[in-house]
């Protein structure tokens, strides 16, 4: 049995842990607040984060994370991403030597527009084949409740991958693999950017066909993006890619689904932040998403849109016609 940590006891680190837990993996999980720990530990439940989601007796909570990770076969990381920096500041020298240490987050560090992976190579002083991230159509109260999805793997070394994805695999939950760790990463923070513009347009009570229109040109720029920062093209019409942007582009259930529903609705990005009672990681990521698409020369009109409205420099209604940024009709391209 696998002795696994994971890090952060939010909705989607308390629903990995369990993920694991149900995979027979002896899971320890860190809660920043005491009294979230306990809860766990006494009732087998996370009411802030999953309502109406019994936790396994394989999960065993702690605020401490030393202990948490102490004796850990495998470490799983998952805070907001700008907090991910101070946290390996806090906890890098009590990870064990030589373990996989995975990245469950999708966002982008705002200071250096550094991936996580990035993130925990630097901070963490972690080599990059220990280094893992997962990705994939991963709606945390969905997977809670244990209706069956599937996520990928993603890892410089074909082993690594391989020992995390046999460790987060059970009858409901299947891993797949891959070493596009760029692609893998990528695909998790664009999708929400994405779903930013959609869930905008639907706040502003625009139809199916508008949303639609979206997801399929969010998709093309997607994969410009990522290609042009070295991600492999397929990834980003599987599970990483394509496969999330579905889940998160079409489910109340989604964070930055619902900030931009708020956005559509006439809320000031102050006020979604307020209202939001989890991070949606959007947010923070499309300022320096922005930035690189700029460095590599890569148009992301509807990126752009949605920066517009965060700044107030457009109303919401206005994002759907402006998929594109010319005057002139576009050849539709297919290759992604």
């Amino acid at each position: 049995m696998n002795r696994v940590a994971v890090l952060g006891a939010g909705s989607w680190g308390t629903t990995f842990a369990k993920v694991l837990a149900d995979g027979g993996a002896d899971t320890r999980l860190w809660a920043r607040r005491a009294e979230l720990a306990h809860e766990i530990n006494e009732s087998r439940r996370n009411t802030q984060y999953l309502q109406g989601v019994t936790l396994p007796e394989g999960l065993r909570a702690d605020s401490d994370a030393r202990s948490v990770l102490e004796g850990a076969d495998q470490v799983f990381l998952c805070v907001p991403s700008q907090q991910l920096r101070a946290l390996l500041d806090d906890v890098s020298e009590s990870i064990p030597a030589g373990v996989p240490v995975v990245s469950l987050m999708k966002g982008v560090e705002a200071s250096t527009m550094m991936r996580m992976s990035e993130v925990i190579a630097e901070a963490g002083g972690i080599d990059s084949d220990r280094i893992a991230v997962v990705s994939g159509p991963n709606l945390a109260l969905e997977i809670a409740r244990e209706e069956p999805t599937a996520a990928v793997v993603a890892s410089d070394s074909s082993e690594t991958a391989m020992a995390v994805a046999r460790t987060a695999r059970n009858s409901y939950f299947t891993s797949f693999v891959n070493t596009d760790v760029v692609g893998t990463e990528y695909g998790g923070v664009l999708k929400n950017l994405v779903a930013l513009a959609i869930g905008i347009v639907d706040g502003v009570g625009y139809g199916e066909n508008t949303k639609a229109s979206i997801l399929t040109r969010g998709l093309a720029e997607v994969t410009e993006f990522a290609v042009a920062h070295g991600a492999e093209r397929t990834t980003m019409h599987g599970l990483a890619g394509l496969g999330d942007l579905i889940a998160t582009c079409n489910s109340p259930l989604s964070r930055n689904f619902s900030a931009g529903r708020l956005l559509g609705m006439g809320y000031s990005r102050d006020d979604v932040v307020e209202r939001m009672h989890q991070v949606a990681e959007g947010l923070a990521s499309v300022e320096p998403i922005a930035s690189l698409a700029e460095l590599r020369d890569v148009r992301m009109p509807i990126l752009d849109q949605v920066r517009a409205v965060l700044l107030g420099r457009m109303l919401p209604r206005e994002i759907a016609p402006h998929l594109t940024t010319g005057n002139e009709p576009e050849g539709e391209t297919h290759d992604f």
